[in-house]
């Protein structure tokens, strides 16, 4: 009985757990925490989708154990989602599946494809679940440098020569959680190219398809021969602020599909059935909805980028997502991103996520999630500029104490 159990000892401390801490820590002292660190979506839930779910909930049917797979209702509403935005056919029955979110479809297609001693190939940096869930199921993980769509696949040939045994998937997730990149069909094309002949899967991420500012993103099931070899995640949480609703899908080749529903028959009954038919009721709905939350992040972004480089911290512009990915300032070179982390929410009431915990090539930066009010993040800058300021004054300083020392001896 002695010892920790297996599969924990696989996974390392939660890296964000520290910074999550101490916000909990400060705020129940009192203090005001401008929180950016987790992607959890501030806007509401449009109206006519909880209407649905209220409407739907007071009808005596719907309270018994689901459908695993999804009602047949919602899976015919995303493939004419898919046609819709894609322009790609799907058959209801055996390319689409419903999920609890897209976390939990991706953790359960882990488990359902993975053997001990596989090698899974995966962007580092990424979302933690994109290599821990495979390493929960089992599986090993060969990290690929990816701070762009194009790192990624100029280093996968080389991952996949050097992998012992030669890997059985690889993992793509644009646009990125954390990087905020953005892929074309191109880069999709070349994917399933890489893929077909290596006889890999593909396993795509694309929860924020909906949130862009410039060209929509794509889907690979749109590359001719795809649905052969990849499937793809995504998720009603940020395109409709429900995040806690845990509704998504999975959508592509059919043999995973099945694989999944095969797990999932054993571990849920589906989600809540009102909850279901809400979500099919955003996805046939109005989209005006989708296109206002893309407005307030788009300003949000642009008051991010623009307060925070007035306060000394310069950084990329992200075409999509709801996160920035940020380098350190260099007023705090030397500093790793979890102390950079800590000593920003301590010193200026700012919380950000730890880059470290999006893979080892994540050191060195921070996301920043797009989840305040335009107000809040100017406050944010504003703290942060005095943070930075107070960080330049402790360096001269420590430079004139060095200075005189040297002189006195």
């Amino acid at each position: 009985m002695a010892g920790e159990f297996y599969k924990i000892r696989r996974l390392p401390p939660y890296v964000f757990e520290q910074v999550n801490r101490r916000k909990a820590a400060l705020r129940a002292d009192g203090a005001d925490i401008i929180d950016l660190g987790m992607g959890n979506p501030d806007l509401p839930t449009p109206k006519h989708i909880v209407d649905k779910l209220c409407e739907t909930a007071r009808k005596p049917d719907v309270n018994g154990y689901s459908a695993s797979r999804g009602i047949a209702g919602l899976r015919r509403s995303l493939v004419n989602y898919y046609k819709r935005r894609f322009d790609v056919t799907l058959d209801k029955d055996r390319e689409v599946i419903v999920t609890l979110g897209s976390k939990e479809g991706f953790a359960n297609l882990a488990q359902a494809i993975s053997a001990p001693g596989d090698v899974i190939l995966a962007p580092d940096p990424s979302y933690p679940l994109h290599s821990f869930g495979f390493i929960i199921a089992g599986a090993s993980i060969r990290g690929v440098p990816a701070q762009t769509p194009e790192q990624y696949l100029a280093n996968i040939d080389h991952a996949i020569r050097y992998s012992v045994p030669p890997p059985t998937a690889m993992v793509l997730c644009y646009p990125s959680n954390p990087t905020a990149e953005t892929a074309d069909l191109d880069f999709y094309k070349e994917a399933v190219r890489i893929a077909k002949k290596h006889d890999i899967w593909i396993l795509s991420d694309l929860a924020y398809n909906e949130i862009y500012f410039d060209a929509p993103p794509p889907s690979i099931l749109q590359v001719e021969g795809a649905r052969d070899i990849a499937i793809e995640t995504t998720t009603m949480s940020k395109t409709y602020s429900m995040a806690g609703w845990r509704i998504g899908f999975a959508a592509g080749n059919e043999r995973l599909i099945a694989a999944l529903g095969r797990v999932k028959s054993y571990l849920d009954y589906g989600a809540y059935t009102p909850i279901q038919v809400a979500a099919t009721a955003a996805l046939d709905g109005p989209q005006d909805c989708v296109e206002d939350t893309r407005r307030i992040y788009r300003a949000r972004r642009d008051t991010l980028i623009e307060s925070f480089g007035r306060a000394g911290w310069d950084m990329p512009v992200p075409s999509a997502s709801m996160f920035c990915w940020a380098p350190v300032p260099p007023q705090c070179n030397g500093m790793s991103s979890l102390d950079f982390s800590l000593a920003l929410i301590n010193q200026a009431g700012v919380a950000v996520a730890p880059g470290s915990g999006f893979g080892e090539r994540g050191e060195g930066y921070v996301r920043i999630a797009l989840v305040e009010n335009e107000q809040r993040i100017r406050q944010a800058a504003r703290n942060i500029k005095r943070f930075l300021q107070n960080r330049e004054a402790d360096s001269r300083s420590a430079g004139d104490a060095m200075q005189a020392g040297g002189a006195a001896n």
